[in-house]
Order: C-alpha cells, then sequence, then structure tokens
C-alpha cells in the first residue's frame, strides 16, 4: 500500500471521527435537555403539567404537603392504632379464656389429683404459668395485627413520607429523621423499636433513638391506658361523651410520649449525645402493592414471634416473684404487704400508692401484667372480696367491677391521671432492656436507656400531685 493511500485513509478516518463526535454530542445534549424537561415536569407544578402528574406525584401532593401532611399521618397512624386494638379485643378474649379459664382450672385440678404441694403448685400454675398466660393472652393479638398493618404501609411507601414530614422536627432536636420510623416502630413494641433503629447510620443519632423509643406506647401499655381512661376519665363527662373523653385522653398521652420523645432527643444531644445533626438523602420510592407473603413472614416471624419469646421468657420469673411475695410471711403479713406499705408514703408524694409502685417493680419483665398484678394486690392489702387467692392474678370482664375494686383501694381522678402519666414515663420492660444491650454492647447506654424515663415518671408525676392538690 502506498504512503498515499495511507495518508487518505487516516485523512477520512479523521475526519468520520469528527463527524460522529459532533453527532454524538448533539443526540447527548437533546438528551439530556429532553430529561431535564420530564423532571421539571413532574416536579414543578403549573397549571398546564397538573393535570399530567403521574399517580405517585398526586399522591404525594397530600401525604407530603405543608398542610395535609401531618393531619393525614395522624389519621393514618390513629387508624392502625384503632384497628389494632378493636381488632385484638375478640381474639384476645379467645385466648384468655382458653389460658385462664380453661386450662388454668385443668391444671389446677390435675396438680390436686397428683398430691402436689400447696406451695408447689401455686408456685408453678399460679405463679409462673398465669404470667406468661397473660403475656400471651393480652400481647399476641394486638402485635400480630400491628406489625403486618405497619410492614404493608413499609411496603407500600408511605413509611419515608413519614420520615420526610418528620424530619425536620427531629433535625431540631438533634435527631435523625429516620427515627420517624423508629418511633412509629415502638407503638407496637418498643423492643422492635430499637431494633429497627439499625436503619439509623450514625451510631450517636443510633443511640438517641434507642434511648428514647421508651417514649412511644407500645400494645402492652395501650389495655392499662384505655382501661383507666375508661373507668377515671369517661367518669368525669356527661354519660353521652365518655367515650369520646377516654379516647381523647388516650390519645394525648400517646400525643405528649410524642412530645417527651422529642425533648429528651434534644437534652441528649445537648449534654451526653453532644454532635451535629448528620445530613441524608432520603429517597422515595415509588408507591408499589404490598407483597402479602413477605409481609406475613417479616411480621409474624421476624418480629411477632421473637419478640413475645423473649417477653415469655422475662414473664416467667415475674409471676414466680409476685407469688413468692404475696406468700412468704413475715410476722403476721406477706412479703408485699410490707413493700407496699413501706412505699405507699412515697407513692402518695407522686400521686399513686404502694401497690402500684409494687405493681410496676414486680412487673418490670411485662407491662402486660400490670393491671392483674395491681388487682391482686389491692385485694391482698384491703381484704375486699376478689380474686382467687394471694399472687393469683386476675382481670375482670365487668369495666365497673374494676372501678369498684380500685376505688376501695383509695383509687381517685388524681391516681388514674398520674398512673396514664407513668404508664407512659416509666423504666422499659426487660425485653426492651435485653434488646437495648444486645444493640449497644454497652451496659453504661443500658443503664442510662433504663433509668432516664423512670426519674422522668417520678418527676413529672410528683409536679402535677403538688400542682393538684393546690388547686
Amino acid at each position: 500500500m502506498s504512503k498515499k493511500t495511507i495518508k487518505n485513509i487516516l485523512e477520512l478516518s479523521n475526519e468520520l471521527r469528527w463527524q460522529i463526535g459532533d453527532d454524538f454530542h448533539d443526540n447527548l445534549a437533546e438528551g439530556i435537555y429532553a430529561d431535564a424537561s420530564e423532571i421539571v415536569s413532574r416536579s414543578v407544578q403549573t397549571d398546564k403539567n397538573k393535570k399530567n402528574q403521574t399517580f405517585d406525584a398526586k399522591l404525594d401532593r397530600f401525604l407530603t404537603s405543608k398542610t395535609w401532611g401531618f393531619p393525614l399521618m395522624f389519621l393514618i397512624l390513629g387508624a392502625v392504632l384503632w384497628l389494632t386494638i378493636i381488632g385484638a379485643n375478640y381474639p384476645s378474649s379467645m385466648l384468655a379464656s382458653l389460658l385462664l379459664d380453661t386450662i388454668h382450672p385443668l391444671l389446677k385440678s390435675g396438680a390436686a389429683s397428683m398430691g402436689m404441694p400447696w406451695w408447689l403448685d401455686g408456685f408453678l400454675i399460679d405463679g409462673i404459668y398465669l404470667a406468661v398466660a397473660w403475656v400471651i393472652a393480652v400481647m399476641l393479638p394486638p402485635m400480630a395485627i400491628f406489625f403486618p398493618l405497619f410492614t404493608l404501609l413499609e411496603d407500600f411507601g408511605y413509611l419515608p413520607r413519614v420520615a420526610f414530614n418528620l424530619d425536620a422536627l427531629f433535625k431540631k432536636s438533634g435527631a435523625h429523621g429516620k427515627q420517624a420510623l423508629t418511633m412509629s416502630m415502638g407503638f407496637g413494641c418498643n423492643a422492635a423499636g430499637v431494633v429497627a433503629t439499625r436503619i439509623i447510620d450514625s451510631p450517636r443519632e443510633r443511640l438517641i433513638a434507642i434511648i428514647t423509643n421508651n417514649f412511644s406506647l407500645c400494645n402492652g401499655r395501650w389495655p392499662t391506658q384505655i382501661l383507666i381512661a375508661t373507668i377515671f376519665i369517661g367518669a368525669v363527662v356527661p354519660e353521652s361523651l365518655t367515650g369520646l373523653a377516654s379516647v381523647g385522653a388516650v390519645i394525648g398521652i400517646a400525643v405528649l410520649g410524642m412530645a417527651f420523645m422529642f425533648f429528651s432527643s434534644w437534652a441528649l444531644s445537648k449534654t451526653v449525645l453532644k454532635g451535629e445533626v448528620s445530613t441524608f438523602n432520603l429517597e422515595l420510592p415509588p408507591y408499589r402493592p404490598p407483597r402479602f407473603w413477605k409481609t406475613l413472614y417479616t411480621s409474624l416471624i421476624d418480629r411477632t414471634l421473637i419478640v413475645l419469646w423473649r417477653a415469655i421468657v422475662f414473664a416467667a420469673p415475674a409471676g414466680a416473684v409476685i407469688w413468692l411475695i404475696s406468700n412468704i410471711m413475715i410476722g403476721d403479713y406477706s412479703i408485699a404487704y410490707w413493700m407496699i406499705n413501706g412505699l405507699d408514703g412515697f407513692g402518695w408524694l407522686l400521686g399513686l400508692n404502694g401497690v402500684i409502685l409494687v405493681a410496676y417493680i414486680v412487673a418490670i419483665p411485662a407491662n402486660e401484667i400490670v393491671i392483674p398484678t395491681i388487682l391482686m394486690l389491692t385485694v391482698l392489702v384491703t381484704g375486699i372480696a376478689g380474686g382467687e387467692g394471694a399472687g393469683v392474678m386476675f382481670e375482670l370482664d365487668s369495666v365497673t367491677a374494676t372501678g369498684d375494686i380500685l376505688r376501695a383501694g383509695g383509687w381517685t381522678l388524681l391516681t388514674a391521671v398520674n398512673l396514664m402519666l407513668f404508664s407512659l414515663l416509666h423504666n422499659p420492660c426487660s425485653t426492651t432492656i435485653y434488646t437495648i444491650y444486645k444493640e449497644t454492647k454497652s451496659a453504661k447506654w443500658t443503664a442510662l436507656a433504663s433509668i432516664a424515663p423512670v426519674v422522668l415518671g417520678f418527676i413529672v408525676s410528683f409536679l402535677v400531685a403538688q400542682i393538684w392538690r393546690l388547686f
């Protein structure tokens, strides 16, 4: 091949290269402008393109708007909680009937036919078994409803919108916007809420979320709140407004818990957990139909059963302790009697009483057994009719009968109000405490997360009691 031919080929190749480059550049520029135009048409709302918005954009106009975002968020959360509470009533009653009204007497009859000593019978059946049965009956149905509903909202793509709406508030309190999601999970179970903090990358902000998750009113505390509000708060209004007043009081406690979460997050970020709030890019995923079987597996296996098993493990020894302190005598009275009388003075300062304080001490493993323990201890120290014996926890089907026992134990409206506050502001249950330690691997942070809420509960109860008595 001659030099002239090679030169001609090189010139042609060079000319083609530049021509392809120019075309490519033009095509690339046109593509960029086209993409930019599409993004603007979807993102910027004008009268011209409003009709052409996607389904996601139209939905986000309401769910993430400054006007409708918060009301809709509270409405959706309220609907989930309402479905959880109302939907759990029937299966909880069925489980309670099976475990408490059917199996418990059968176990007692079997123990009697075997000639089992009364103390062993009481320790194993009235103590350990009843505590486990109460936890299963009260805890399982709400979790089996709440967690699937929560997972459905997660799969649908709504929960990232909750984080988007609350990001500014959490940022002002020195916390992470994703704490909105762990807070919401805490309404089902605080232990599950603590595990959910893994989505927060910043160690400092994750600790804040872990320590303050106890202020989410978990399903173990909802029954206590509803019962006390129905008996005492509903009684101070006309009968036609009883239901509305009770529901309003419970919702008010839940919202107050969120306020304490923001306050505590701010206090921690200014003291023991100082630091800058980390920024993060929150991607709003497209809305999509939830995957049914995955939702069931994630919510029932990964969340409900694991958390329930941990609660059972801690509830069993609690039942044993409750039976022992009610039946071991020192002089003429049981250990429980002496504890209650010893704490009555401190309880009065808090607007509570010794029965409530002892119940919360022995019921640390599970909030679900607080009311049965309070009723049993009230009957024990007052001598009024009711229950099945010392150390045998019980509940009554009648709200009126429950109120009669509590009033016989000296309860007033102040006692009820401060119990609702203390139920919100007290130490986490044993399952949550254990989960906090597993997640943090730190005895120091576990102790802070366990002690700080109950100290705050004492302070708030004391202040409310003193102000109440002034007026």
